[in-house]
């Protein structure tokens, strides 16, 4: 089959073009640049270019269409909300030229990219969730302020947002605040890119995630893994991590949102846990995610599953994985050494990692770590991530200077 994988300079791109092309597939690299990282791979048979979602969502679609409708039964893979969002949105136009997508209804993804209706759905269903508060205005600002104990994080209600005039706007990172001055600064800092701000009671503990491969509310494929590194240290996407039998309550309660939104496709689940604690609900994130290429190592092909589940209409379920199988992304832990350099961010309630301990862990070496990004055989990829991240550097600093 042959297949567009969009989003190319994403780590899950690097994974989903080897484990497709693995299955046999023809796989087509896309990017909103004349190059990416996944299409540097060995395994790519192509690559294109089209417009930016976030400024030109129309004419982002129609490209996309006019490459997937030159062969009947094309499968477009999206790997971020900001692909994904315009995409679904029109789906009626990537359909009519016979062209493939693995999603839920329109209406059932716009409700898990909300955080602000997913915490809802979770707590309805008994899951711990944690105390929120909507904010859309200067007014409703003050009055959370007054109200709230802190400390809080305020985050956007969506990473991405599809506006009215069909452009994708990126939400940006959660701001921390210990007090009103820094809760007034982190407001102006989420709303400026944000329609609403998620006002959040501080959850102590570590991120941990449940993935899913589901075909209408049923599960097909599962998979977890323990972080030992986040790219930046007050949680984020990981920067090391390894395979692990899923959690059997953050399992429950992943299944139970999952097939309360009826979903088709992909997903991540995830939570926050102290030890202890029972997990807390953060987000649904229905897309491949960054790590996964440690599930495809550990021995669940999400990527290549989801292309057998286009062809053939369902899959047959995957049941097991190889557990403590560990996997790095280099470039994300030399980021998280730069962040835990930096020291914590403002309004940040906990301690931070030790710079020592941080800079001897990221410089030992594990034998048998396998890689995101990085192959033997394959091993341009990881030379593209560093490139790719130092022009975003450079365009940031340029934006920065023309300030």
């Amino acid at each position: 089959m042959r297949i567009l994988v969009l989003d190319g300079n994403q780590n899950q791109a690097v994974a989903a073009v080897r484990s497709l092309a693995h299955a046999g597939h023809r796989v087509l690299l896309g990017e909103a640049s004349s190059w990416s990282k996944a299409g540097w791979s060995r395994y790519s048979s192509g690559s294109f270019e089209y417009p930016a979602p976030q400024e030109h969502a129309a004419a982002f679609v129609e490209r996309i269409a006019a490459v997937a409708n030159a062969e009947a039964g094309t499968l477009i893979l999206p790997m971020t909300e900001a692909t994904t969002l315009p995409l679904s949105a029109q789906r009626d136009t990537v359909f009519a030229g016979g062209s493939r997508m693995v999603l839920p209804a329109h209406s059932d993804l716009l409700r898990a990219f909300d955080k602000c209706e997913t915490v809802g759905l979770a707590s309805s269903l008994g899951i711990a969730v944690p105390k929120t508060i909507i904010v859309s205005d200067e007014q409703q600002a003050r009055e959370a302020r007054h109200s709230v104990s802190f400390p809080v994080v305020l985050k956007p209600r969506s990473s991405e947002e599809l506006g009215p005039a069909g452009v994708v706007r990126t939400g940006g990172k959660p701001r921390y605040a210990g007090n009103p001055a820094e809760f007034d600064v982190a407001y102006q800092q989420v709303s400026q890119n944000s329609r609403a701000v998620l006002v959040q009671e501080f959850v102590e503990g570590t991120g941990a995630g449940y993935f899913a491969l589901m075909h209408r509310g049923e599960l097909r494929a599962e998979f977890a893994h323990r972080r030992i590194r986040d790219v930046r240290p007050t949680g984020s996407g990981s920067a090391v991590r390894v395979s692990v039998a899923p959690d059997p309550v953050i399992r429950k309660a992943s299944l139970a949102i999952l097939k309360a939104l009826n979903w088709h496709g992909v997903a991540m689940v995830e939570f926050r846990q102290a030890e202890g604690q029972p997990p807390v609900f953060m987000e649904v994130n229905g897309r491949f995610w960054n790590s996964l290429a440690l599930a495809c190592y550990a021995g669940v092909d999400f990527p290549a599953l989801l292309a057998r589940m286009a062809e053939a209409g369902d899959v047959e379920p995957v049941n097991h994985f190889q557990t403590g199988v560990r996997c790095r992304w280099l470039l994300g832990d030399v980021r998280h050494l730069v962040e835990v350099w930096r020291g914590a961010p403002s309004g940040y309630p906990l301690a931070y990692p030790s710079r020592l301990r941080t800079l001897l862990d990221v410089l030992t070496p594990v034998p048998g770590t396998f890689h995101d990004c990085f192959q033997w055989q394959d091993p341009l990829p990881e030379l593209g991530d560093w490139l790719s991240f130092a022009g975003r550097l450079t365009r940031m600093n340029a934006w920065g200077s023309a300030r």
